[in-house]
Formats: C-alpha cells, sequence, structure tokens
C-alpha cells in the first residue's frame, strides 16, 4: 500500500472536531529575557491562531522567536503576557502537573534529535508516553500510523539499529500514536538526508489531509516550508509576513527579501 492509499485508510481520530476549528492559539504574546539594559523581547505581542487539518511553517532569521513561539505556545516555556490556549485550554490557568498532563494528552512532539531511549525497541519507543500515561493505544491506530510509516519490519529493532530516517519516523509515530490535538515540529528534518527529510515530510502532509492532524513546524528550509498549508514569517519577535500555498522558490525569496531589508535597516 501507498504511503498515500495507506494515509487515506485511517480512522478519524478527533470525533466531533472538524477541520478549521481552532487547535491552538496565542493573544497579546510577549516573551521577555532579562531586565533593564539586558532586557531582550523574544516575542513581542504575537496573536497567531493554528487550525485543524492545517500545516503551518514558522520561518525567520535565526533570533527571530521562532523557537520561542513553538515552546511558549507549547506549554514548554512561560510567557511574559498575554495568553496561550490549547483548544478551549488556557495554558496559565494550569498548575504544573495539570500542565504536564496537559502535554502528555494533547501535544505530540518532533524535535531535531530524535529523543528515542537506546534500551527500548522501536515499538517502545512509539507507545511510551502512553504507556508512562497508564494508557493503552488504540491498536488499529497504531497499526495504521506504523504500515504508513513504513516501520512495521523495524518494530523489533532498538535506534542503533535503525537509519536517522528511521529514527526519525519512529519519533513522528511517537507524537501521533497518541492521537494529539497538534503536533509541533522543530527543524524535524535537520539530521536528515534529503531523501529521507522529504519522506518525512510528505508523510507530516498527509497525516495533516488525511488525518486532520494539526502541524505546526520551525524551519529554516524553503523546502521544507513549501510543504506545509501556509507559511508564518517572524522577524524581532513579531509575525511579519504570511504566505499561503507556498512553494519552495517564493519562500526563498521571501527569505532573501528579509535579509535585504536587515542589512539596509
Amino acid at each position: 500500500m501507498s504511503h498515500s492509499a495507506a494515509a487515506h485508510a485511517l480512522p478519524h481520530p478527533h470525533p466531533g472536531h472538524g477541520r478549521g476549528a481552532v487547535a491552538a492559539r496565542a493573544t497579546g504574546l510577549s516573551k521577555v529575557y532579562g531586565q533593564g539594559e539586558t532586557r531582550v523581547a523574544a516575542l513581542d505581542a504575537v496573536s497567531v491562531e493554528f487550525r485543524r487539518g492545517e500545516f503551518t511553517a514558522i520561518m525567520g532569521p535565526s533570533g527571530s522567536g521562532k523557537s520561542t513561539l513553538m515552546h511558549c505556545m507549547a506549554g514548554l516555556d512561560s510567557i511574559s503576557s498575554g495568553s496561550t490556549l490549547i483548544g478551549d485550554t488556557e495554558l496559565g490557568s494550569l498548575g504544573d502537573r495539570q500542565l504536564t498532563r496537559l502535554r502528555r494528552d494533547k501535544v505530540g512532539f518532533v524535535f531535531q534529535a530524535f529523543n528515542l531511549l537506546p534500551t527500548l525497541t522501536a515499538l517502545e519507543n512509539i507507545t511510551l508516553p502512553m504507556d508512562i500515561a497508564g494508557r493503552k493505544p488504540d491498536q488499529e491506530w497504531l497499526g495504521q500510523i506504523v504500515t504508513t510509516l513504513g516501520l512495521s519490519g523495524r518494530l523489533a529493532h532498538r535506534p542503533s539499529q535503525l537509519s536517522g530516517g528511521q529514527q526519525q519516523r519512529v519519533a513522528v509515530a511517537r507524537a501521533l500514536t497518541s492521537k494529539p490535538e497538534i503536533i509541533f515540529a522543530d527543524e524535524p528534518t535537520g539530521n536528515l538526508d534529503s531523501r529521507s527529510g522529504a519522506e518525512l515530510l510528505g508523510f507530516l502532509h498527509e497525516s495533516v489531509r488525511a488525518l486532520e492532524q494539526t502541524i505546526v513546524m520551525v524551519t529554516h528550509d524553503p523546502v521544507a516550508a513549501s510543504y506545509a498549508d501556509r507559511v508564518l514569517f517572524l522577524a524581532d519577535g513579531r509575525i511579519v509576513d504570511e504566505m499561503r500555498e507556498p512553494t519552495a522558490d517564493a519562500v526563498l525569496d521571501r527569505m532573501k527579501a528579509f535579509d535585504a531589508k536587515g542589512r539596509t535597516s
């Protein structure tokens, strides 16, 4: 079965929540580090929505606030002012234990480092978050994800026996298995060769289409960004532009324009 055909066979992970509902939102989000002369505004009154069934790429020069925005919206970092919501839940209203539970149950993470435990098999790594939570994975759902990602013959292997691309696919399977409201991906293709990266991005794109998954990906790569439905451009802690139906060339041109502006300002 092809990746596309397998993904289309997947059951719906979010009954009752249709495409277009808001999966995550920030309103007037600011994040300030330091005080006085050392004060740095990493995010400056950012307001943004991420809708169900949409793949968003976040781009911008180094230090523009890309990863900070993702970490604040995922509840991995505190905010200075404004509000952040996952679904209908405002993160600022939660205690540490509630926040941990929300991240575990509602949010999936895919990082550049695969963060797999070397002593566990691929399958054990995939189900680890649910095992910790005391929840049993939906076996049909798990089977479909494993098949779609081409991992069926690799589940008994430990990470050291897998290629980089296979390890990253295990990390993606882990993020998807708990049926999260939203997946945050930080440079997920950064350690992959171009073929493995393209396969991974193709699957992320397909999971948005077929599963109404919501994905927010930080990247510096215009080709990676071209797989998204829209690209948000950050500069100096603010969203300064947005592009729908991006192409790699259009994204590259936009980034060059930002670079040129930065040199002349």
